[in-house]
């Protein structure tokens, strides 16, 4: 079975980069080799901080060989009258290869049938390799040297084995061997005998290159030093992740600190030590240690000045952690709110004192839409903003939210408003928890809907990779809230009371209004597609009022959805896309007249039509109604001329249909179902 060898290795790469990098090569190297029609087996990928690999396996030594058939003029053009080959005919064979009696005539033109030799292996790499690793993108990428090229970091050295021979390439000036790198302290050079002994090769230069093996080595063996302090280690799988691709051989190694650290917010300990620090904390009956591990690069036993460096490091950090909690704890937490006047909230759009006064709007506005308590949730409102002024959270800006909660329970606020202080900035992700209690979701509703209004006032929504302020995030965040927690809020109502709001005189209000629902919309979309049909999600959503419901529009999807392979269902389409291809853009509130109906037809479709109420109906309760009516619809189209001779009974045939339409358009737009 062949096997071909890629290393590309270089100074040490971004720990984010590493990831995205190997799926990118990976990605293109299967693309070259389907456009090749090379046939293949697997691709294997490797990686460490400071070399990408790739190991193909299964595939054939070339192109397999192929005739093509290819056409050549009309015959008119490429025969004279004579029969005999003109210039045309004669440059057709030429440019072919073929000799002239090969060609054949078929359907009126000139064919040639042309053996094509496949390329080999080795001539598809070499003249691609480079090519694909240039290709590479991700932030931040270089020149070095006098290159013109750029990459991730300088490209240092670059392995190419076929089975057990060289294949000889070169990326930008570095010529491939067989050299790779062992550990940084063990070997300059680790001579890779083949494919299958690569993996090897660097495990005995103190080199692991599977990246699942060392996450799981850190995992285990972490676990085992732990064990010796009867403790566990909490793993945060980003950290996980980071760490891992920080390092070669890990190594962990139990550390500590004095235990007056443990008196600061648990929250700010652990984020010292795995966010800044990138250290593993761990706990004992679910309480938080004064040990944490840290994943060392190293190769020896003696950790002494490892874990004095690392201690000494963590220990400054914690110092910093409590002289800020105890300034900050001196005045009553309430009184950083007025401290809010001096941080801008964005230009133009006033202090994040203003803002927190209109969240405080918005709040008590949802929340009597809601009947959601009003005093917990004005006063989470109040303070969900104060601790973005006291010391720590400038120091550490990631716990914002975290560090307000702490100060609120410390200065004996309700525990909802605790809660709430810290759950209003939920979602902090795309895939993370939602805020638990009324008062996040409410407050953090007020927020996120007061930025984005905000954003787009100023005249700043995303566009391409831009994002102020996290606005599609922010979006999502509502709409998520919104549907997972069945809140009864009209997100349409919300968005015009938010404009209100606005610090700014703004020209034209409605347009400000169609541009954030239709951002709302886009996204709601976007969410929805990763799960259900886009057609499905596309008809669900067209109504214009489709985010005064949420609740509705995602029990619609769902609907659809499971109802959507039926006969029935069908059946239901085709009836309702007769309706719509006849009125089409067609609009009218005008009833139709039972005076100018002619046929028995249009008075039994009137009836049906007029018994679906759909202002005391639901969705489901409308599709039995329309169901029933499928055969009176047909009827209808096959002895009725709707667009009559006679103005006044087309109309009244055209409002009766539009009518109808609308009963449809309570569950879905199926004119954009695909059946």
């Amino acid at each position: 079975m062949n096997k071909y060898l890629l290393e590309i290795g270089t100074e040490e790469l971004p720990y984010k980069f590493i990831n995205s990098g190997i799926v990118q090569l990976k990605n293109a190297f299967e693309k070259l080799l389907k456009d090749n029609e090379i046939v293949f087996s697997s691709i294997k990928s490797f990686s460490t901080p400071r070399r990408l690999t790739l190991i193909i396996e299964g595939f054939e030594e070339k192109q397999p060989d192929i005739i093509k058939t290819i056409k050549g003029p009309v015959l008119n053009i490429a025969y004279d009258e004579n029969g005999n080959l003109t210039k045309a005919g004669l440059g057709f064979a030429k440019k072919n290869g073929v000799d002239e009696t090969a060609l054949y005539k078929e359907d009126n033109y000139v064919y040639a049938k042309v053996e094509q030799k496949g390329k080999s292996i080795k001539d598809i790499l070499q003249e691609n390799v480079e090519k694909i690793v240039l290709k590479m993108q991700g932030p931040y990428f270089m020149r070095w040297a006098d290159l013109d090229v750029k990459f991730q970091r300088p490209i240092r050295w670059v392995v190419s084995l076929l089975n057990n021979d060289e294949l000889k390439i070169k990326i930008a000036d570095i010529e491939s061997s067989r050299y790779s790198r062992g550990h940084r302290f063990k070997s300059d050079r680790v001579e890779i005998q083949n494919p299958d002994t690569y993996e090897q090769d660097l495990y005995n230069a103190n080199v692991v290159v599977d990246f699942e093996k060392r996450k799981q080595i850190i995992i285990n063996d972490s676990k085992k030093e732990a064990a010796k302090i009867n403790a566990e280690v909490y793993f945060d799988e980003n950290l996980l992740e980071e760490v891992t691709n920080l390092c070669e051989w890990p190594v962990p190694v139990v550390c500590g600190f004095d235990e007056k650290y443990l008196d600061i917010p648990e929250k700010v300990t652990v984020t010292v030590m795995a966010v800044h620090q990138r250290y593993f904390p761990m706990y004992r009956d679910g309480k938080l240690l004064n040990n944490f591990i840290t994943i060392t690069n190293y190769i020896g036993t003696n950790f002494e000045n490892i874990k004095a460096g690392n201690e000494r490091v963590v220990v400054a950090r914690l110092d910093d952690a409590i002289f800020f909690f105890n300034e900050d704890t001196k005045i009553p937490f309430e009184n950083y709110v007025e401290k809010l006047k001096g941080i801008t909230f964005q230009k133009g759009m006033g202090s994040m004192y203003d803002k927190t006064q209109r969240i405080i709007k918005l709040s008590e506005y949802l929340a009597q839409k809601t009947n959601a308590p009003l005093d917990t949730i004005k006063r989470t409102a109040l303070l969900c903003k104060a601790d973005l002024v006291t010391s720590l959270v400038f120091e550490f800006t990631e716990l914002q939210g975290f560090i307000g909660s702490d100060y609120a329970f410390n200065a004996g606020e309700k525990t909802e408003v605790v809660q709430g202080i810290k759950e209003h900035y939920y979602p902090l992700g795309a895939d993370s928890e939602l805020a638990s209690g009324i008062e996040g979701q409410i407050v953090g509703i007020a927020d996120k809907i007061d930025t984005i209004v905000a954003v787009f006032a100023e005249g700043k929504k995303p566009t391409g990779s831009a994002d102020p302020l996290g606005v599609r995030r922010a979006t999502l965040g509502i709409i998520k809230t919104v549907i997972q927690k069945s809140l009864d809020i009209d997100l349409q109502e919300l968005i015009k009371k938010s404009i209100e709001l606005m610090p700014v005189e703004i020209a034209d209000k409605n347009a400000l209004y169609s541009d954030v629902k239709m951002f709302f919309e886009q996204r709601l979309n976007i969410y929805y597609t990763e799960k259900y049909r886009h057609d499905v999600v596309d008809a669900c959503i067209s109504g214009e009022n489709v985010l005064s419901d949420l609740k509705d529009f995602a029990d619609r999807v769902e609907f659809v959805s499971e109802k959507i392979q039926s006969a029935e269902f069908a059946k239901l389409n085709e009836a309702a896309n007769r309706v719509i291809r006849i009125v089409k853009d067609y609009k009218s509130e005008q009833l139709p007249v039972d005076t100018l109906f002619n046929c028995p037809q249009e008075k039994q479709l009137w009836t049906c039509t007029s018994s679906i109420d759909i202002e005391k109906l639901n969705y489901k309760e409308i599709y039995e109604q329309l169901s029933k009516i499928i055969s009176t619809i047909d009827e209808f189209f096959e002895k009725v001329l709707v667009m009559d001779k006679d103005e006044k009974v087309k109309q009244n045939r055209l409002n009766l249909l539009y009518i109808l339409k609308r009963k449809f358009d309570k569950i879905a737009d199926f004119s954009k179902l695909v059946i």
